[in-house]
């Protein structure tokens, strides 16, 4: 069997003792972003990117192993394992590699090769292959066949008997592992994407419209082509298959299994060979291809969706502070609510400015008076429906006052998901749905982590082909990336939701439920010690989970910092030598930076944690996010209509797909910077251009208000 850490080591260009040593953690039950963040001795500083490229390694090649063991059982127990084969098996690093070497040993449904043997035929194949050698004994095909002629069997001709040994060998042929690699690997090569819309659909009547007549290398076709390709069929829309040159397959397998010169023989095997391809290989190989393309596609898609989702999670926060909340509406008003600088819902009113004059002089007072009320520093307005026309009201009813809010847009998908939800409904049990949605918006500009993390990712937008993709390989990704997030910005123990501590390393759903409970209970943390109160909550837990979470103005300074406890004994060694007390932890950094760090390696503790905790005690608390920017939307611009070619622009990034980025410019209907368009040179990906969440300055090129769509570009704009 194969010796996994070894494999990986060479794999991932890892020392061997980085791999054993992160498999062991993994194993004991210690998270990526703890691993990553506080036993950097143990892997010499393996990233949480490293370490998820090996535990998704280390995963695949021991399912592999566990098939191998399964598979190998399964060909012995029928006396049929030779050293040759288990050889293969064993030495395998792919499953398609594993799967085809199985396949001629696999249970299989009723086939014509196992009719054939049923009716005795099994020995004429056997004849056949042994003519068909470099110089037969001389024999005529028909002449054996008319042996196997008989009534009880069914076989009622010669030709029906060949017929029968034909089915057998093609069967053999269609399970050869070597020529299914072959022509696969061809396929993947050479092979070309062909599709077309079916005839009921005219012109002009999809959305699939570029697919009518569509042809694309398979080697090089994009993510996003094979992803709406699956879709189009999916729907009945579209038919799609891979066009190649038969001839080059079917000349390989005849260079593959006929070895004789005679004609007879030659012409039963050429019969045989076309029959193996076109009845047995070539569809599931067709599928198999598609299959593998579609595997990268989802790979390539949910990459992006990842990142994209860390850039929004990582969104730069306004800050906690009293915060007016709109949530607007034509017909059904604007939904106002406040929230105070912890998050916490104040007052709620129903305004209703976009209808008669009255009714826009008292909405203008009612906010008014919201603002002085509770001193709101930030107003944060949805982008839905009614946006713009809202701004612009806000924008007047703040030209009336000396001390102006920041007013921001606030991207609002997958608000209304969250205010129907188990959660919102548990959190805010007596408030209608709209009010909840309102109170997200607002949350959501204030700390855009703590308050995504409630929504399942799948409905804030972000992502491409969302739907299509292998879903629970989504689900695991995007999980990860969320718990990346919040460990690496940390959580307020004090203030944060029982769904934002279920992403702190170490703790489960339960536990964290538990931590709300004692601290509704008992009141606020004092110190990180404390945590081991909590029920559930054991010590292994306490050593995965401490570091990533913040106490402020707590006991001890050190639990509102980075450092993890077990380091706490090194901190308070290094203030003393340094006649530095720990409530000024900052001059601890500025006197250590002199000082020999080695002095104060442990066993346990060496120089990439030292460093680490230099780099806390310099800004003890800090966010690590981005300074808050938000994009100003031109006015008078607020619907498709008001757009013209020409236009500069200023808008705000809100997806990124690997064909280009969608932009916010403020008129209910994202613009397109297709990838051609992002810079002022080729680009090749581009995330390496934009990110969600970045304000940018885009000029209009097209605009197709009919069809909802708007070309933009970055080229040649200045960027501020």
């Amino acid at each position: 069997m194969l010796n996994i850490p070894q494999l990986l080591a060479t794999e991932l260009d890892l020392k061997l003792y980085q791999v054993q040593n992160a498999l062991e953690l993994l194993a004991e039950g210690a998270t990526i972003p703890f691993i990553a963040r506080y036993r950097k001795e143990r892997t010499d500083e393996m990233d949480e990117v490293q370490l998820r490229n090996l535990s998704d390694r280390y995963t695949y090649l021991t399912e592999l192993e566990e098939r191998k063991a399964v598979i190998l059982n399964a060909i012995a127990n029928q006396g049929k394992l030779t050293d040759e084969l288990k050889a293969q098996i064993t030495s395998s690093l792919q499953k398609t590699e594993l799967e085809d070497l199985y396949l001629p040993y696999k249970q299989k449904r009723r086939t014509r090769a196992t009719v054939a043997r049923e009716k005795g035929l099994e020995p004429l194949a056997e004849f056949i292959k042994s003519l068909n050698v470099k110089n037969p004994v001389s024999a005529s095909l028909e002449t054996e066949a008319a042996k196997y002629i008989s009534e009880t069997q069914g076989v009622k001709s010669a030709e029906e008997a060949l017929k029968g040994a034909s089915d057998i060998l093609a069967e053999e042929v269609a399970e050869r592992a070597e020529s299914r690699a072959y022509i696969r690997d061809y396929l993947l090569e050479s092979g070309v994407f062909s599709s077309r819309i079916k005839n009921e659909h005219p012109e002009g009547t999809t959305k699939f419209e570029m697919y009518r007549n569509y042809q694309a290398k398979v080697k090089n076709i994009a993510p996003h082509n094979i992803l709406a390709l699956c879709r189009g069929e999916a729907e009945g829309i579209l038919n799609f298959e891979i066009a190649f040159d038969e001839d080059v397959v079917l000349s390989y397998l005849e260079s593959q299994e006929i070895k004789t010169k005679v004609r007879a023989i030659r012409d039963f095997y050429q019969g045989m060979i076309k029959d193996a391809f076109n009845r047995l290989m070539k569809t599931s190989l067709m599928g198999e291809v598609i299959a593998e393309k579609k595997a990268y596609a989802d790979f390539e898609s949910i990459k992006t969706f990842e990142t994209n989702l860390r850039e929004l999670l990582l969104s730069a926060p306004a800050g906690m502070k009293p915060t007016l909340a709109i949530d607007p509406g034509f017909r059904t008003g604007c939904k106002v609510a406040v929230i105070n600088q912890t998050g916490k819902f104040l007052e709620y009113q129903a305004v209703f400015p976009h209808q008669a004059a009255e009714q826009r002089t008292k909405a203008a007072q009612t906010i008014k008076n919201l603002i002085e009320k509770y001193k709101i520093e930030l107003i944060a307005i949805g982008n839905g429906t009614a946006s713009r026309e809202t701004e612009e009201f806000v924008s007047q009813v703040l030209q009336t006052l000396e001390r102006k809010p920041i007013k921001v847009m606030v991207n609002e998908s997958g608000a209304s998901i969250y205010s129907a939800s188990k959660v919102a409904l548990e959190e805010f049990p007596d408030l209608d749905v709209t009010v909840r949605g309102a109170i997200s918006i607002g949350r959501r500009l204030q700390d855009p982590l703590a308050e995504l993390v409630k929504i399942d990712p799948k409905s804030i937008g972000v992502g491409q082909y969302q739907h299509d993709v292998d879903q629970k390989l989504l689900k695991k990704k995007l999980d990860e990336t969320v718990e990346s997030c919040v460990n690496y910005v940390g959580v307020d123990l004090n203030t944060a939701s029982k769904e934002l501590l279920t992403f702190v390393s170490g703790i489960t759903p339960a536990v964290a439920n538990n931590i709300v409970t004692y601290r509704n209970e008992n009141g606020a943390f004092k110190n990180r010690r404390q945590l081991l109160k909590v029920p559930k909550l054991g010590p292994k837990a306490f050593e995965q989970a401490a570091g990533f979470l913040r106490i402020r103005n707590g006991e001890n300074p050190l639990d509102n910092t980075a450092v993890h406890p077990e380091s706490y004994s090194v901190v308070e060694a290094i203030a003393s030598d340094l006649n530095v007390p720990l409530n000024q932890v900052t001059q601890i950094a500025a006197k250590l930076q002199k000082a020999n760090l080695k002095k104060y390696v442990t066993d346990t503790v060496g120089e990439p944690t030292l460093r680490d905790i230099l780099g806390e005690l310099e800004k003890p608390g800090r966010d690590p996010r981005a300074e808050f920017k938000y994009a100003t939307f031109k006015e008078g611009i607020t619907e498709i209509k008001d757009l013209q070619e020409g236009m500069e622009l200023e808008g705000i990034i809100t997806n990124v797909a690997n064909f280009g980025a969608f932009v916010d410019i403020g008129v209910h209907q994202d613009g397109l910077v297709h990838i051609s368009q992002l810079a002022d040179r080729f680009v090749d990906d581009p995330k390496k251009i934009v990110k969600v969440g970045q304000v940018v300055k885009v000029r209009v090129l097209e605009v197709n208000e009919k069809l909802k769509r708007i070309s933009l570009s970055m080229k040649a704009v200045r960027q501020s």
